[in-house]
């Protein structure tokens, strides 16, 4: 299984995730340092080197700001928790709110995720025709830093450089890894 790596800015802003090989490069370039390591080695024939969690780039890079983030399954179910969001249960299936066959479109604000048995019984209907409440409203995210949180994992390593998520989805405090 290849490794990943979370990648910093100079400033120890997060940027993306890459492989732990392409972070392993950046550091033997000198493009980047590293931060933390995975407890895992890559090995050549003279020599061996640890495997990057976390690398931080020898140089600030400016990366514009991302207005819009692209929707998709994962990332509504990231949004949501991975709960209902009529009931609570454990979701299965995206839903939209105002349904598509009634004009609704599929976008942030229209689609949640839900459980098999709320989706069934919803149906065509708008929530409150099948007798469903919202737990909240639904919005789009606005971090670059939600998106790595919604990539997947978020390793223990990286959780000092990640903005935290309440369990509502939105973005808490970030922790200063100086502290």
């Amino acid at each position: 299984m290849i490794g990943r790596a979370l990648v910093l800015n100079a400033t120890f802003e997060p940027l993306c995730v890459v492989s732990s090989r392409r972070a392993l490069v950046l550091v033997l370039d000198e493009k980047a340092e590293l931060v933390h390591a995975s407890g895992h080695e890559y090995h050549s024939v003279r020599t061996s080197f640890p495997e990057p969690s976390v690398v931080r780039l020898a140089r600030y890079v400016k990366v514009p700001r991302q207005t819009r983030v692209a929707i998709s399954r994962r990332s509504v179910f990231a949004r949501d928790g991975h709960r209902c969001q009529y009931c609570g249960a454990q979701a299965e299936n995206i839903d939209h709110v105002v349904p598509r066959s009634r004009g609704g479109a599929h976008s942030w604000d229209n689609v949640v995720a839900s459980c098999r048995r709320c989706n069934a019984a919803k149906e065509d209907h708008l929530p409150e025709e099948a007798g469903f409440v919202l737990r909240r409203p639904p919005t789009a995210p606005r971090s670059r830093v939600w998106l790595l949180a919604a990539s997947g994992e978020v390793r223990e390593e990286w959780e000092p450089y990640v903005t935290p998520l309440s369990p509502h989805g939105q973005l808490l405090g970030r922790k200063d890894p100086a502290a």
